[in-house]
């Protein structure tokens, strides 16, 4: 969802890229839905591992959400920690309120970029 969100709120100028530490290959049925309710596809996604994205770097800002101390390393100017939980188990109401959060956080984090 939060590379869905760069893209929404970043446009053209903001390359993102998500990828996690043990990819499933598909996305999220709910998180599908979520972002399908503000008018983004996520089926045209899959997930993918943290080596198919390092080619990519380095990067401005690596983001994680949450992994502690087995947060990977990859090539960043800066990372950030959201610690944000993981709502594939949630609720539909739960996990929109997380969706959410990471809205705020890219936008955010697109903002203090684009200042400096």
């Amino acid at each position: 969802m939060s590379q869905a969100f760069a893209k929404m709120l970043g446009g053209a100028t903001v390359k993102a890229y998500s990828a996690g530490s043990r990819p499933s290959g598909r996305i999220n049925q709910k998180a599908i839905i979520a972002m399908k309710e503000l008018g983004y596809d996520l089926k045209k996604h899959r997930s993918k591992s943290l080596d198919q994205v390092k080619e990519y770097g380095p990067f401005d800002a690596v983001v994680t959400m949450g992994c502690g101390d087995a947060c990977p390393w990859m090539p960043a100017k800066q990372f950030i920690d959201w610690d944000i939980p993981d709502p594939k188990e949630m609720n539909e109401e739960d996990f929109n309120r997380v969706r959410d959060l990471i809205k705020e956080k890219v936008a955010s984090l697109i903002a203090s970029l684009r200042s400096v």
